[in-house]
């Protein structure tokens, strides 16, 4: 199984100013530090939770489709399927009709199930099917829940005052718990 990102979000879900707000900082020394830091504070909590929070493009590979016909997509929340892919041995690509699929997108995780009775056969053995689909919370920095938009001003605050993972003084510089308080509505648990 391969995940593949081809439609990066088009804003991150903070602001500058709203980083620089959140730290108090009126000079422009360390914008390009905190726009990094957005970033990464971004990319960080999407890849912990399984989330995107500003729409996303995602390609899914899967080596073979699941007996039960159902797959659930590793990415939230899900805004549509754009297209499901057979790929053949020989480099032809097969695109299924929607009319042959089921998409759940309020289900967490959102799922796709083939409605035949047989699921779809290819004869590539690696990453032989592919689902095209849509993620995230919406277009703008707004559509992303305000305890997850919190979360990121905390974390990137965070890491701007702790520059290192380590101080010898006092120890590891943990995350704050409110950051994690935060988060849990958001996290995945199995059962």
């Amino acid at each position: 199984m391969a995940l593949v990102l081809f439609s990066a979000p088009s804003v991150e879900p903070i602001s500058l100013g709203e980083a620089k707000a959140q730290l108090r900082i009126d000079a422009e020394d360390e914008d390009a530090l905190l726009a990094s830091l957005i970033t990464t504070a971004r990319v960080h909590l999407e890849r912990t939770l399984g989330l995107a929070l500003i729409t996303q493009g995602w390609s899914y590979y899967l080596d073979h489709w699941p007996r039960s016909g159902t797959v659930a997509l590793p990415v939230r929340p899900v805004q549509a399927v754009n297209a499901v892919k057979v790929h053949d041995a020989i480099g032809g690509v097969t695109t299924l009709d929607e009319s042959t699929y089921a998409v759940d997108p309020l289900s967490q995780p959102g799922r796709l199930m083939v409605m035949a009775a047989m699921p779809p056969v290819a004869a590539r053995q690696l990453n032989a099917f592919e689902i095209d689909f849509t993620a995230g919370y919406g277009d703008e920095a707004e559509d992303v829940p305000a305890p997850i938009r919190q979360a990121l001003l905390l974390l990137v605050a965070h890491w701007f005052e702790r520059r290192e993972p380590v101080s010898f003084n006092e120890g590891a510089a943990e995350v704050p718990m409110s950051v994690a308080a935060l988060l849990m509505p958001y996290r995945r648990f199995g059962l």
